[in-house]
């Protein structure tokens, strides 16, 4: 039964990702726009609408996601296998890509909400699949980070009233200027930068790595991650350029912080996890800049790759025990020769390597940044963090793939499963020829640039530069590093990613939790508890034993108050 799932959706998602691709190279030369609405219901004069835009970004995107879902869940088939419910897994997956695909085709704010709500929703449900506490609180700290974009969204549909239609895409051309539009492409830019784990909003993206691997691929390639850099695509043209430049600054922070943390880093899955981030930075800083079709460029051909890294992720965790520390891994290229070679594919397209799908529009990014009017410090940051993606690529390669194996002599490291390498294999094509396919298709007319031979070498030499210090640092196994770093305790720092953990767990609940405790000890335990229930259980205790005293029998007592009572029945009666 769960065989035959897992089929039904590989092919069916397989089949409808290559019509959505060819549509979507269709719609894009005969430049093509389909805006398809239709009544659910009417009431009087009021009509509830649902409304769907197919164009050539939308087309594409829903494509690349449901080819990256078809593989996952082939994957997944072998990867999961075991488990007791892998039905309920593969339905939740089928249900995260439904939501995904709703928000893509959605030119309205409240179907883009229930497509973003489904997939926090959903993302939750997955991340604390396996049931412990880590999950749990990592489940958690997803969910909530989500919640503030969410509520962002839930603002801009109220301001949205003020233009009769939550239509967006009717008011983007002629409503540039509106100051309340202005006020919406704000809480839309929050919403985009919780959705995609910007700065102050990253420590939940790591986090998430307690779901299961397929899980990990399909949300850092093509799901949950990259809706925020859609829907800032969708909106990119109502931004200021004071939004802009605070979007390209917080970008560029979190691209730098990624690149940095990931260097520290120890465990396989955070470490490609930053890289996500690092990469998610790039695109959103690219469109701050103002190309919006080169940050859609690169999020498809990252899309391929990061599902790929992660799939070679899975299957190297799945086969050493579920051991995740790189430090226990090494030689694997002996044992997994074949997972060994996709994982460096996806490596080097992540570096930018010509002619890897990333080089393409990687290379153009840059170029594309050194033709701008900007300042030293945007340059240098990018340049940094380019060098810092070759860094701790080269630092993954040397710990895990080559080297000496440093895990249990007794072990059972195979490459023996056929569906999980299918579903790898399904992918590498499209990593190494995907990005000149779409260079070709996307940009007929070729950017021009035009810039000095150093200023041209300069991505080459900066990811050469990257390479030689992550082996550098990972030869002496990083300790050397960490002694000269450790008078300011800043290897930690940077491990943690500038502190953000921290920040977004004990920065919010300390306060509000010693609020609480100093409540508990001044209110109910301190005077309310004296002037409330206990000293109203004393006064009840002395009402009681007044009362007792005179139900206990005494002769003198009864014979009293008979005579008491017969005085006041003859003063009444003679009244």
């Amino acid at each position: 039964m769960s065989l035959s799932l897992c089929k039904i959706y590989f092919f069916f998602f397989m089949i409808l990702s290559f019509l959505l691709f060819f549509s979507g190279l269709y719609f894009l030369i005969l430049d093509l726009t389909v805006f398809i609405e239709f009544n659910i219901l009417s009431l009087n004069s009021v009509s509830i609408l649902m409304t769907i835009l197919f164009d050539w970004m939308s087309l594409l995107f829903m494509s690349f996601v449901l080819f990256i879902s078809s593989m996952v869940i082939n994957y997944s088939e072998d990867y999961m296998h075991g488990d007791k419910y892998l039905n309920r897994f593969i339905l939740l997956v089928v249900m995260f890509v439904l939501s995904m695909m709703f928000l893509i085709i959605s030119p309205n704010l409240i179907s883009i909400l229930l497509g973003w709500d489904g997939l926090g929703l959903v993302s939750y449900v997955l991340v604390i699949y396996y049931q412990n506490v880590k999950s749990n609180s990592a489940g958690m700290l997803t969910a909530l980070s989500n919640r503030i974009g969410d509520a962002a969204l839930l603002i801009s549909i109220a301001w949205m009233l003020n233009f009769g239609s939550w239509n967006y895409i009717f008011y983007m051309d002629f409503m540039f200027e509106d100051k309340v539009m202005g006020l919406i492409s704000m809480f839309i830019v929050l919403a985009a930068i919780t959705k995609s784990a910007q700065i102050p909003f990253s420590s939940w993206l790591p986090a998430a790595m307690a779901a299961p691997t397929p899980v990990s691929s399909l949300v850092h390639s093509s799901t949950l991650v990259t809706a925020g850099v859609y829907l800032l695509i969708r909106f990119n043209m109502v931004f200021s350029s004071f939004v802009m430049n605070i979007l390209l600054y917080i970008s560029l922070m979190t691209m730098f912080m990624a690149g940095l943390g990931a260097n520290f880093e120890f465990d396989l899955k955070k470490i490609i996890a930053l890289s996500t981030l690092s990469q998610l930075g790039l695109m959103i800083s690219i469109l701050a800049l103002g190309s919006y079709e080169l940050a859609f460029f690169h999020l498809l051909t990252h899309a391929l790759f990061k599902a790929l890294l992660f799939m070679c992720a899975g299957m190297i965790i799945h086969n050493l025990g579920n051991c995740q520390d790189i430090r226990f891994m090494g030689g694997l290229v002996s044992f997994m020769p074949l997972t060994c070679l996709l994982f460096n594919i996806c490596n080097l397209s992540l570096c930018g390597l010509p002619f890897l799908s990333g080089f393409y529009s990687k290379d153009l990014i840059i170029e594309f940044m050194s033709m701008g009017y900007l300042n030293l410090f945007v340059y240098i940051v990018y340049y940094i963090s380019i060098g810092l993606t070759a860094c701790y690529s080269f630092r993954l390669v040397y710990y895990s793939l080559v080297g000496e194996f440093n895990l249990l002599s007794l072990n059972n490291l195979n490459e023996e499963s056929k569906i999980m390498l299918k579903g790898m294999s399904g992918l590498i094509i499209f990593v190494v020829v995907m990005g000149s396919i779409l260079m070709w298709v996307m940009f007929p007319t070729p950017y021009y640039i035009c810039l000095p031979l150093l200023m041209k070498m300069m991505a080459l030499l900066m990811i050469m530069i990257g390479i030689w210090v992550g082996y550098e640092c990972s030869k002496f196994k990083i300790s050397y590093l960490s002694s000269s770093f450790k008078f300011m305790n800043l290897s930690n720092f940077l491990a943690y990613m500038w502190n953000m953990p921290f920040l977004s767990t004990f920065g919010i609940n300390f306060l509000p939790l010693n609020v609480g405790k100093i409540y508990l000890k001044s209110f109910d335990q301190g005077w309310m508890e004296y002037y409330g229930g206990q000293n109203l259980l004393k006064s009840l205790n002395k009402m009681s034993k007044s009362i007792q005293f005179l139900s206990l029998n005494y002769l003198k007592i009864s014979l009293l108050l008979v005579l008491i009572w017969v005085f006041f029945i003859s003063v009444f009666l003679n009244f």
